[in-house]
């Protein structure tokens, strides 16, 4: 039996989550980035034995549409599968709804879900350092638990029709340190940055902040003024700390 992780993780939190996850069920996983807009999806094949985690951000209580469409190409062969959603201590409304529909589609045969919280990938000071030691001793056993499930998940939590999609609102803009080295339209997972002036499409960009994690210089940024006003009014959901979740 293999395991494989199927992920789209821009910042690096949510592969954090499903590693946790899936080191539990093997010391070696396959893994199918999600984020790679030049990999032909329809290509991947999942054995039916495989043991599969798919793990995807929420944002603004949606799921990623590029990581959804992407998912949806994937030949699920019946395998079993853990839909993994990671969120920034805000809420993940029908993030696992949206996730379960796709993965249907697919073929795959969900028997669990897991809500987990990661450091917001643009309001850092929410969740902070998490996953942290805790979580992690929580994620493990919740691994523990999955592993031996055999049916179908009951219970996942979301609306259908989901919440209508936000925009991005928050795009990252080159700085005057930007040195052109392209790294971030070369890595953004929709294709949303101009090769020539770097500059992101506001119609494309998703805010994921893939760019902004990827830059060297750290010539990447959000209008610091607009992520003041968000991160004060998210102040008061986002400061009570939230636990992870387990829906078997």
């Amino acid at each position: 039996m293999n395991t494989v992780e199927i992920i789209f993780s821009p910042t690096g939190g949510t592969e954090t989550v499903a590693d946790i996850i899936g080191s539990r069920w093997s010391d070696h996983t396959e893994k199918i980035d999600l984020s790679d807009s030049k990999t032909d999806f329809s290509g991947c094949v999942i054995g039916r034995e495989d043991r599969v985690l798919i793990a995807m951000p929420s944002f603004g209580g949606r799921a990623p549409a590029a990581a959804i469409e992407r998912l949806k190409k994937i030949a699920g062969n019946g395998a079993k599968c853990t839909l993994v959603c990671v969120y920034g201590n805000r809420a993940y409304e029908d993030t696992l709804a949206e996730m379960e529909d796709a993965a249907k589609e697919s073929g795959f045969l969900v028997v669990a879900a897991v809500a987990a919280v990661a450091e917001h990938s643009i309001m850092p000071q929410y969740a902070a350092g998490r996953p942290d030691a805790s979580d992690r001793k929580q994620l493990e056993a919740f691994a523990d638990r999955i592993a031996d499930k055999t049916g179908a998940a009951v219970s996942i939590p979301g609306n259908r029709p989901y919440k209508k999609a936000g925009g991005a609102g928050l795009v990252p803009k080159p700085t005057t340190d930007c040195v052109k080295c392209g790294l971030c339209a070369k890595n953004c997972p929709v294709q949303a940055i101009d090769p020539a002036s770097l500059a992101a499409d506001s119609q494309k960009c998703i805010a994921c902040m893939r760019c902004v994690k990827k830059c060297p210089r750290h010539a990447r940024k959000v209008n610091s003024a607009m992520v003041s006003v968000a991160a004060m009014a998210l102040k008061k959901v986002c400061s009570v700390r939230k636990e992870n979740e387990l829906f078997l």
